[in-house]
């Protein structure tokens, strides 16, 4: 990764992993299985836990699929450490004299191509950074 290009977006908007992606032959499985896939997503797990809510999203989509990764998989697991290259100098400040709380939330609709269930997030910050955030697949489907 080191002679990569710096990734601009941790995930790109028309990036839809799903299910089907998954190896089908042995050969796929057996090069996955190579891949250090789960080991790069727990890395990314604690890096967004600590200090960078802005992947928290990426990190999700990616996670879901630790089980049986594919080459579309990793790809997108390997743009948000190209993003994070690039922004590694970008941190959280907590500045200010006057306490000034913020919150934000989105959702999409059906956006999980596998069971189309919705994805919602939410962000609260303290005099400009984050103090608490959240992206999570909901647990029912949503008409």
């Amino acid at each position: 990764m080191d002679n990569s290009k710096r990734g601009y977006l941790p995930i790109g908007s028309e990036v839809t992993l799903s299910r089907q992606d998954c190896p089908k032959t042995a050969e796929e499985r057996e090069r996955m299985n190579r891949v250090p896939y789960a080991s790069a997503v727990g890395a990314i797990m604690y890096t967004m836990a600590c200090t960078r809510p802005d992947i928290a999203y990426a990190l999700g989509v990616t996670s879901r699929y630790q089980a049986d990764p594919c080459e579309e998989h990793w790809k997108v697991v390997k743009t948000i450490l190209k993003y994070l290259r690039r922004t590694k100098d970008q941190f959280l400040i907590y500045g200010d004299s006057e306490l000034k709380l913020q919150g934000y939330a989105d959702a999409s609709f059906q956006s999980d191509k596998d069971d189309f269930k919705s994805v919602y997030g939410y962000v609260f910050n303290l005099n400009g950074g984050a103090i608490s955030w959240k992206s999570s697949k909901q647990y029912t489907l949503a008409d």
